[in-house]
C-alpha cells in the first residue's frame, strides 16, 4: 500500500500529469506520505525484512499493472473532485478491497482444489455457497469485503480471518498513538475524523490490551547475573482503586551492565514503600538471574537498602546526592539558595569522609545552617547511606552521585501520563509506561536513521534515552570497580 501511494506522487508530483497538481490533492498526498513516512510498528521489535527490497518490489509490481495513462486519467478526476484517494470510498479502499476479493477467490479456490466454473468441482462433495459481506477497519479507512463459502463450511480464510474486524497496521497505529499519550477516546475521534473509521474505546481498549502479555513476558525475562550499578526510582500516578482514586508509586529500576550499557529491568507499582514490598522486588530480580548487584544508587526509599542486603548481602547502596540537596533545599528560601548551594558543594564534593564529616559540622555551626537545621538534619539522618562514594575514586563517582539517568526517562514518561487523569487498574500504568518506552526509544531509532551518513557535527538527533544507552567513562569506572570489588566482575566482562 505504502507504493501504490509513492508511485502515484511520483507520477503526479514529477510530471506524469500536465504542469501543476491541484493544491488540495498535493495537501492530501503530503498528509498521507508523512503518517506513511513515520509508520508505526509493533513496539520493541525489528523489521523482518528488508524495507527497501520490499518498497522496490512493490514499487515494481505496481509498475507493471498500472501504466502512466491509467494514472494520468485517475490523477485527472481526483482533481475534478469525480474521485477521492483515501476515506471510505476512496481509491485505496476500493484497490484494497479488490485485492483482499480476488485473494479470498484463490484461497477457496485453493481449498476446494479447482478454480470458479471449473468441471473438476462436479460431484466433488464440496463448491462454492455464495459471499457474506462484512466491513473490516483498514489504515485507508473501512471496506466492506465479501468474504466467499464453501457449501460443507469447512473453508477458513487467512487473508481476512474470520470474526475479524481489522486488517493491516490498523492496530499499530492504535497502539503508537496510546503510547504517544493519547487517550482511547482521543484515539477513537481521531481515526474518525482522519481515516472515516469507527473504532469504539473499548474496542481500543482492548486492541492496547493485547500487548499485555509481552509486558509479561518482558518484565519477566531473563537479566544477567552481575549488574555493577542500580539505579531505583519512583514517579507517582492516579489509579483507581475500589471506588476511590489513589496516588500510587511506579518503581522503576534500571541496571547498568558489565559492558556499560543501561536496560530497564523492571517496572512495579505498589501504594507505599515498604520493607516487604521490596524484598519481593530484589527476589524476583535475583530468581530472574541477578546474582550480585555492586552498587545500588537510590534516594533513600523505604525499607530498600534493607532489602538489598538482604538479598545481595555484599551490595553497597549508596544515597543519590542530588535528592539530598534536593530535600535540603526545601527548607530554604529563595533568597538564601544559592548560598546554600555553595555550602553543600564543600560537602559533597570533599575527598574523603572525614573531610565531608568536618564540611558538614562548619555548614552547621555557620549562620547559613543555624538559620537552616532543617537542611543540616537531611545529611545527618541519611548520612550513613550518603558516604560510601567517597570511597571511590571521581571516575564512579560521576557514575553513582545521583539518580539523574533515571529521573530524565521519568520526566519523558511524566509528558505522556500527564494527559490521563488516572488509570483503571495498576496492569493499566504498567502497560502505558512500557509502551512508553518502546515509543521514544522507536522515534529516537528514527530520527537517528534519517541522519545516517552525515557528518557527526551535523547530526542533531538524540541518542538512547535509557535502553541500550552506554555510560560515559565507563571503562575507567569499571576497572576502579574491578579494584574495589575484587573477583565479582565476570573476567569476560572486564
Amino acid at each position: 500500500m505504502n507504493d501504490v501511494v509513492g508511485e502515484l506522487e511520483r507520477y503526479g508530483a514529477g510530471g506524469g500529469v500536465d504542469a501543476g497538481v491541484d493544491p488540495g490533492l498535493e495537501a492530501e498526498f503530503a498528509q498521507f506520505r508523512e503518517y506513511l513516512a513515520g509508520g508505526p510498528r509493533l513496539p520493541l521489535s525489528e523489521p523482518v525484512m528488508d524495507e527497501a527490497g520490499v518498497r522496490a518490489a512493490a514499487a515494481k509490481a505496481v509498475a507493471e499493472l498500472i501504466d502512466d495513462r491509467m494514472i494520468d486519467a485517475m490523477l485527472a478526476q481526483a482533481r475534478g473532485g469525480e474521485l477521492r484517494l483515501t476515506g471510505p470510498g476512496g481509491f485505496l479502499s476500493e484497490m484494497v478491497k479488490a485485492v483482499l476479493e480476488r485473494g479470498l477467490q484463490a484461497e477457496l479456490s485453493e481449498h476446494l482444489g479447482y478454480g470458479k466454473h471449473d468441471t473438476a468441482g462436479r460431484g466433488s462433495g464440496n463448491s462454492r455457497n455464495g459471499l457474506t459481506a462484512k466491513t473490516v477497519q483498514t489504515e485507508v479507512g473501512p471496506v466492506e469485503v465479501k468474504v466467499p463459502r464453501d457449501r460443507v463450511g469447512t473453508f477458513t480464510p487467512m487473508l481476512v480471518p474470520k470474526n475479524a474486524r481489522r486488517l493491516g497496521g490498523l492496530s499499530d497505529v492504535i497502539i503508537s498513538l496510546y503510547a504517544g499519550g493519547m487517550t482511547v477516546r482521543d484515539i477513537s475521534h481521531h481515526l474518525q475524523r482522519v481515516y472515516g473509521t469507527e473504532v469504539s474505546p473499548d474496542t481500543i481498549s482492548t486492541i492496547t490490551d493485547e500487548v499485555l502479555e509481552e509486558v509479561k513476558i518482558w518484565q519477566t525475562r531473563p537479566l544477567e547475573e552481575v549488574y555493577p550499578i542500580v539505579y531505583i526510582d519512583a514517579l507517582m500516578v492516579k489509579i483507581r482503586d475500589g471506588s476511590t482514586v489513589r496516588n500510587k508509586a511506579c518503581h522503576l529500576a534500571i541496571g547498568v551492565d558489565c559492558a556499560g550499557i543501561k536496560h530497564v529491568l523492571g517496572i512495579w507499582v505498589q501504594p507505599s514503600e515498604g520493607a516487604k514490598f521490596w524484598m519481593q522486588v530484589c527476589t524476583e530480580l535475583r530468581n530472574r538471574g541477578v546474582r550480585d548487584v555492586l552498587i545500588a544508587c537510590c534516594d533513600g526509599l523505604t525499607g530498600l537498602p534493607e532489602a538489598i542486603e538482604t538479598v545481595w548481602p555484599h551490595t553497597t547502596v549508596q544515597t543519590c546526592t542530588v535528592h539530598l540537596i534536593r530535600q535540603a533545599m526545601k527548607f530554604v528560601s529563595y533568597k538564601d539558595r544559592r548560598a546554600m548551594a555553595a555550602a553543600l558543594k564543600d560537602i559533597y564534593t570533599a575527598a574523603t569522609a572525614e573531610a565531608a564529616e568536618t564540611a558538614l559540622l562548619v555548614f552547621a555551626d555557620s549562620e547559613l545552617g543555624r538559620r537552616y537545621p532543617g537542611a543540616v538534619g537531611v545529611f545527618e539522618r541519611a548520612w550513613d547511606r550518603f558516604i560510601p562514594f567517597f570511597a571511590f575514586p571521581p571516575a564512579v563517582r560521576k557514575i553513582i552521585y545521583t539518580t539523574n539517568a533515571i529521573e530524565s526517562f521519568n520526566f519523558q514518561i511524566r509528558k505522556i501520563i500527564k494527559n490521563r487523569g488516572h488509570f483503571p487498574t495498576d496492569d493499566a500504568a504498567i502497560k502505558l509506561i512500557w509502551l512508553a518506552i518502546a515509543d521514544i526509544e522507536d522515534k529516537r531509532a528514527h530520527q537517528r536513521a534519517a541522519e545516517a551518513g552525515k557528518a557527526k557535527n551535523q547530526r542533531v538527533a538524540p541518542g538512547r534515552l535509557v535502553e541500550g544507552a552506554a555510560v560515559n567513562g565507563w571503562k575507567q569506572a569499571l576497572n576502579s570497580l574491578d579494584l574495589f570489588f575484587p573477583g565479582r566482575i565476570p573476567i569476560d566482562a572486564s
